[in-house]
């Protein structure tokens, strides 16, 4: 009986001193957890920073600094992963940690958004803080003078990341900050009054249309369209491209689940029933970047033809699919099997689509190097992406479950949940801690985009890799105490 009881002790103690290291080890890393990450917080804006906002990328000296193009101090940058960007990344911080002192860091990337917020209602690409600079932009919070720059800018997630931020962050701060909660409504009123008859939205836009010179048209082939460039204006174009009416879309839908504002919704849905009217008619029932009034396909940039968009269609899809869960109406699901049947047929030899398909004849379309129109793709610049993957076989199957479910599922809960602490997640965590360098800042390989081919850089800070960085640990502080996070605020 004695060595039963003795080896049963042992065992015992072989099973409870692993869980009491684990759970000091555990202990440990939390705390380090926590040091690093306001260490981290605090470097980004106490020395990169300028007012509260960010850029892009730094040299890891912070003595070079680039947005989409070179900047200084002077300057932050609202196009992500700029100011919103990194301004969102405090918040979900905050919420995954229930620290005041994220909300207060996010509360400052709002400050620095509202003092560049143009009285057209939206930003530029760029927020300018060198006084002479200041003074050619028509800030709201700025003296108004003539000529100013008062563009507001939906291009490339401007705008619309700007406005998701000042949203979310009212509602976190109860619609208490007067600056924060005026700010976020005005912005949304100027995109309210932006919006075409037909529901699309412009690249950008100073002033509301008029409604007069912007008839509501079905998508037609145009009789014949131009091979070279035309040099035109396409800022108020119905436009697609890189996703534009896509973001505004999740903006405005945002914005009714936060302020509970009908308009919004309504403004979302006039923009579901552009894409129908969008949808170009047989043998190519698939979507353009952008159109003209006449709701024909049409010139932006010199390498972006009238055609149907193998890249940007696929968000379009995604966008129908969301409306047919938000409405159950039939007609944004059989608009996107239409769509997503062409893509499908139109796919390349190797599997993948072209950016660009001629008009009618549906061929690839490509630019060389010197930006002449062509069928081959031997010769196509770098900088931009000319072929992307399949997307379609993916939807394809995501059209399938919704068309064969009885009743139309409502789309899932973007309420964030903490994870279960697994070994990947603590090993992830760990790297990041040892990463981060004495300051604070994780420098990582990589060179400024746009200081030239001569540039010496050669390590840099990126705001998109500190943004990811910061939910990583965040994350895991979640996971070893959810009741740190704080819940949604309706």
């Amino acid at each position: 009986m004695l060595t039963r009881a003795l080896r049963c002790g042992f065992l015992l103690i072989c099973l409870l001193v692993p869980a009491s290291s684990r759970a000091a080890e555990d202990a440990d890393l939390t705390a380090q957890v926590e040091a690093a990450l306001r260490k981290a917080c605090g470097f980004f804006r106490d020395q990169v920073s300028c007012e509260g906002g960010y850029l892009w990328r730094y040299s890891a000296d912070l003595g070079k600094r680039e947005g989409e193009g070179r900047a200084d101090a002077t300057t932050v940058w609202v196009q992500p992963p700029g100011t919103p960007a990194v301004g969102l990344a405090f918040l979900d911080v905050h919420q995954r940690t229930g620290d005041e002192y994220y909300l207060k860091l996010a509360r400052d990337a709002g400050g620095c958004l509202v003092a560049g917020q143009l009285r057209s209602g939206g930003w530029d690409y760029r927020i300018d803080f060198d006084p002479a600079r200041r003074a050619r932009n028509a800030y709201r919070v700025a003296p108004e003078r003539a000529d100013q720059r008062n563009t507001t800018t939906l291009d490339d997630n401007n705008t619309q990341s700007a406005l998701r931020l000042l949203m979310r962050l009212d509602q976190r701060l109860e619609f208490k900050d007067a600056e924060i909660h005026e700010a976020a409504r005005y912005g949304l009123a100027a995109l309210l009054k932006a919006q075409y008859p037909n529901g699309a939205w412009p690249q950008r836009f100073s002033s509301p249309p008029d409604p007069e010179k912007f008839p509501v048209l079905q998508a037609s082939y145009p009789e014949d369209w131009s091979r070279e460039f035309p040099s035109v204006s396409y800022a108020d174009y119905y436009t697609l491209n890189d996703n534009t009416l896509s973001d505004v879309i999740d903006t405005m839908l945002l914005a009714e689940q936060i302020y509970g504002d009908a308009a919004y919704r309504a403004a979302a849905l006039r923009a579901g029933e552009f894409l129908l009217l969008a949808q170009m008619p047989d043998p190519q029932p698939g979507w353009a970047q952008q159109y003209d009034r006449d709701m024909h396909p049409a010139w932006a940039r010199k390498f972006e033809p009238p055609a149907l968009t193998g890249s940007e269609s696929a968000g379009v899809v995604r966008i129908l699919f969301r409306f047919y869960q938000e409405t159950g109406q039939r007609k944004y699901l059989d608009a996107a099997k239409r769509g997503l049947d062409y893509y499908h047929q139109s796919r390349l030899p190797d599997g993948g689509l072209a950016r660009f398909y001629e008009l009618r004849t549906n061929r690839p379309l490509y630019f060389t190097r010197q930006y002449e129109l062509t069928y081959d793709d031997s010769d196509v610049p770098t900088h931009y992406s000319f072929k992307s993957g399949d997307w379609t076989t993916s939807l394809l199957r995501q059209y399938e479950a919704l068309a064969g479910a009885a009743t139309v599922a409502p789309r899932a809960s973007t309420a964030y949940r903490p994870p279960a602490i697994v070994n990947s997640l603590a090993a992830r965590t760990r790297d990041l801690v040892r990463s981060l360098d004495e300051r604070g800042a994780w420098v990582e390989a990589g060179r400024l985009k746009y200081h030239g081919d001569q540039d010496d850089t050669r390590e840099v800070i990126d705001c998109q890799t500190f943004a990811k960085n910061i939910r990583q640990l965040a994350e895991y502080l979640a996971a070893t105490d959810p009741s740190r996070v704080v819940p949604e605020r309706n």
